[in-house]
């Protein structure tokens, strides 16, 4: 046991001097971060419900456009389908010869009845 005891004795011990902390400045720091970290938060929590508010209000304003054009839609659907058809009508009336009466004559019946049986 002494040999083991003497080889120990021979290594020189290393020590490390840990520089010196001021923990006041140390503190300080650690609550000035934590309280800008909490700022910018809030900052970037705003700015995110601002832009969130934006983006409804921009799809409530899209779709009032899109139902009003839909109205539009619908109501030049109809008139078209209505000028085809009256196109169509006037194009048949002239194939069967059809004219526009200027004057119209009625026939008048003397006894009253238009046909009498015996």
């Amino acid at each position: 046991m002494t040999t083991l005891a003497y080889s120990l004795s021979k290594v020189k011990t290393i020590s490390l001097a840990l520089p010196e902390i001021n923990w006041k400045k140390f503190y300080i720091i650690g609550v000035l971060m934590t309280i800008s970290l909490i700022f910018l938060s809030l900052l970037f929590y705003v700015f995110g419900v601002n832009e969130l508010t934006k983006g409804s209000y921009l799809i409530k304003n899209y779709q009032k456009e899109i139902t009003k054009l839909s109205a539009e839609n619908a109501r030049l659907e109809t008139n078209f389908a209505e000028i085809g058809f009256l196109e169509n009508v006037q194009e048949k009336a002239k194939d069967l010869s059809f004219e526009k009466t200027k004057e119209v004559k009625y026939i008048q019946i003397v006894g009253g009845e238009l046909v009498s049986a015996k």
